[in-house]
């Protein structure tokens, strides 16, 4: 019987806006038969068993999904510690596992969907969401129309592994462009799942291998799970993984294998980004309180600044090439330059900053977020400490992850962990305060194509020189 602790779980711990106009207008809908249906339980019922065996007669310590400390609510801390049998509560396939042996009673070849309401439109944003529900891990993916004020559930994949971070790319090897989320998780394989595909049961592919005592296969990849993960825009065959297991990894997704690893790191690896115009350079924080710039030409050489705290958040300011802002787990935020050093250091929040965002399209918009339940909007001025514009609890519990729409600029997600309210949109103008700190300032549009080459040589050269 489900315990109380597994029932009320029910949170979402990553998110990750697709803009307008790159998902299918009509995305490809998969129909299995019930007799492929019955195969594939039927062989993830022998996985799971012989994944079981293995891992009991090794002798590993079971672990135990939720614990009542306050602490440590979600058990993080013991993420690794795993058996066959909660593997499969945590892999989210627990109840494909207890499917008695007649399995085809289950299904039917019925097909009840309405294709009208299938469609994308160009004026959708899609919104990936990472959300945990008892055992099971899902990806969901929702529609939000601001035109239509339209928001539901569009699809949604059921996950093998707990999600820890989402990345939005369009890339996958020998394809046309096409609308993918990679996804890192509590295993140390990453996967890359096709957004435009309804009912997918697999992955477009895989970065990683597990090892392989009888076929004498080493393990290709990480270790241990992955916590961040980077798509280099510039160079659409390479994808950043940063990891539990101290390194970060630069994939090469042609070849699904890892070119470069880098090893700056002392703890764990939970922030990456590129820049938005240097395609070389890659932003990257730990839990070792540090925040690094790496040119990944050289990765041996990079800079490195002390936070004042674990690095929960990195960002860069797409409006000052120059410039990252970081969110520590003291609840700090604070600016660098990565010529002049730290210029400030603003307590932001009473616990971890878990949302940090600045709009590149709106001057001065600054938005931070924590699991203290609350959504902070600031008014940020480059060197100048920024300025409180509003303060607002959203009554989601604590607050795991924000993020800002790429189309709207007051728009944002927020995922939290309370059960009867984990995940909404919110228009920061209905905000009396914001819109009038904001309503006059002109917008911007960002042409990265156009300016990425000239902006790009004069920061690098500055940036690596020490």
């Amino acid at each position: 019987m489900e315990s109380e602790s597994e029932s009320n779980v029910n949170f979402v711990p990553c998110i990750k806006w697709v803009k307008r106009g790159v998902a299918s207008t009509n995305p490809t809908n998969v129909q299995l038969s019930k007799d492929e249906l019955v195969q594939i339980i039927n062989e993830t019922k022998q996985k799971l068993s012989i994944s079981g065996n293995q891992t009991q007669s090794s002798g590993d310590v079971a672990m135990e999904a939720e614990v009542g400390s306050t602490e440590d609510e979600f058990n993080f801390n013991d993420y690794d510690k795993d058996d066959g049998h909660r593997a499969a509560q945590a892999l989210g396939i627990h109840s494909l596992a207890e499917l008695p042996a007649e399995a085809d009673d289950h299904f039917s070849e019925s097909d009840d969907s309405e294709k009208e309401d299938d469609l994308i439109k160009a004026t959708d944003n899609l919104i990936l969401v990472g959300h945990v529900e008892g055992d099971a891990s899902i990806l969901e993916v929702y529609v939000y129309n601001e035109e239509d004020e339209s928001f539901y559930v569009h699809h949604d994949i059921l996950l093998p592994a707990f999600p820890l971070c989402l990345e939005w790319l369009n890339y996958e090897p020998k394809q046309p462009q096409g609308n993918y989320c990679a996804i890192g998780a509590m295993s140390p394989i990453i996967e890359v799942w096709d957004v435009d595909v309804m009912n997918c049961i697999e992955p477009a592919f895989k970065l990683g291998k597990p090892a392989n005592t009888k076929k004498k296969r080493e393990a290709v990849g990480h270790k241990d799970a992955v916590l961040s993960l980077a798509w280099n825009k510039t160079y659409e065959h390479v994808i950043a993984s940063g990891s539990v297991d101290q390194t970060i990894l630069l994939w090469d997704m042609e070849t699904q294998t890892p070119n470069v690893t880098i090893k700056a790191f002392e703890e764990k690896v939970q922030c990456l980004e590129w820049h938005k115009f240097e395609g070389q350079t890659l932003l990257a924080g730990g839990c070792d309180s540090t925040a690094r710039v790496f040119d990944c030409r050289s990765p041996e050489k990079h800079q490195t600044w002390k936070l004042s705290g674990e690095a929960e958040r990195l960002i860069w300011n797409p409006l000052q090439p120059f410039m990252f802002l970081g969110g520590t787990s003291n609840g700090y935020v604070e600016c660098f330059d990565c010529r002049k050093g730290k210029l400030w250091s603003l307590t932001a929040h009473e616990k971890e900053v878990t949302g940090l965002t600045i709009s590149g399209q709106c001057p001065g918009l600054l938005v931070t977020a924590s699991p203290d339940e609350t959504v902070k909007t600031w008014d940020f001025n480059d060197e100048n400490l920024p300025t409180l514009i509003n303060e607002r609890e959203f009554k989601m519990g604590n607050i795991h992850c924000l993020e800002l729409c790429p189309d709207s600029p007051f728009v944002i997600a927020l995922g939290g962990d309370k059960k009867s309210s984990n995940f909404t949109v919110y228009d920061l103008q209905n905000v009396d305060s914001i819109k009038h700190t904001f309503e006059s300032r002109e917008l911007i549009q960002l042409v990265p194509d156009l300016t990425g080459e000239s902006r790009a040589a004069t920061c690098a050269d500055e940036n690596l020189s020490t």
